[in-house]
């Protein structure tokens, strides 16, 4: 097999032993080959420039820089080079957001060996490819409402425990407004209660856990 052939992959992910059980897993493919592992999205936007791989294996919740962001920022390197996406977290407000910015594949962690081989040999030759449990709860979201940025400001200080009063305090409105958008944040979640949203948010991706 010459050179030309062999698929040059770069690892992003934060825990060391999945960083290990994944190159020992890709480079038992003749056609495969790490050329860098990195532990967050700063080193993935550095080292991108530097190992010049062909597909980046990308984590999404990481420390510094976060995932989404890293595809971003590789993306405006190199719009050509595929991102696959592997990560622990399902929620369809989560994928969108990562193919929004640039993923070309989405797959989970609990993905089988021979899965996450054949969507890099797919994402290499310019093929996309979503999990089928993943595009399922995108599929049963469509068409629901997102959350607004505003929205998502309440919810989030609403998940650390701060009451209606604190949050308005915080983001410098009125208490009334802050009880506005919970309004409309129980509504487009389809929510009973301030903690069942967060549950909801948490779970559809529009908050990290």
């Amino acid at each position: 097999m010459s050179q030309s052939q062999i698929i040059r992959i770069m690892i992003a992910d934060d825990h060391p032993m999945m960083r290990e059980g994944l190159r020992s897993t890709l480079e038992d493919e003749r056609d495969m080959k790490v050329v860098a592992e990195v532990a967050n999205g700063a080193e993935a936007i550095e080292q991108f420039g530097l190992s010049n791989p062909d597909v980046v294996l990308m984590d999404l919740q990481m420390p510094r820089v976060d995932g989404t962001r890293a595809i971003a920022a590789i993306r405006e390197q190199a719009p050509q080079v595929p991102i696959v996406v592997l990560t622990t977290y399902p929620g369809d407000a989560r994928v969108t957001r990562a193919m929004a910015v640039g993923a070309t594949s989405y797959l989970l962690k609990t993905a089988s060996s021979e899965e996450i081989i054949a969507t890099i040999r797919s994402a290499f030759c310019g093929r996309r490819h979503v999990a089928p449990d993943v595009l399922q709860d995108v599929s049963a979201h469509q068409g629901m409402e997102s959350l607004s940025p505003r929205e998502l400001s309440v919810l989030r200080l609403a998940s650390q425990g701060m009451s209606n009063r604190e949050i308005g305090t915080s983001l410098h409105i009125a208490e009334e407004t802050v009880k506005t958008r919970m309004k409309s944040i129980l509504s487009k979640l389809n929510a009973h209660d301030r903690t069942h949203a967060v549950t909801i948010a948490i779970h559809r991706g529009f908050l990290d856990t």
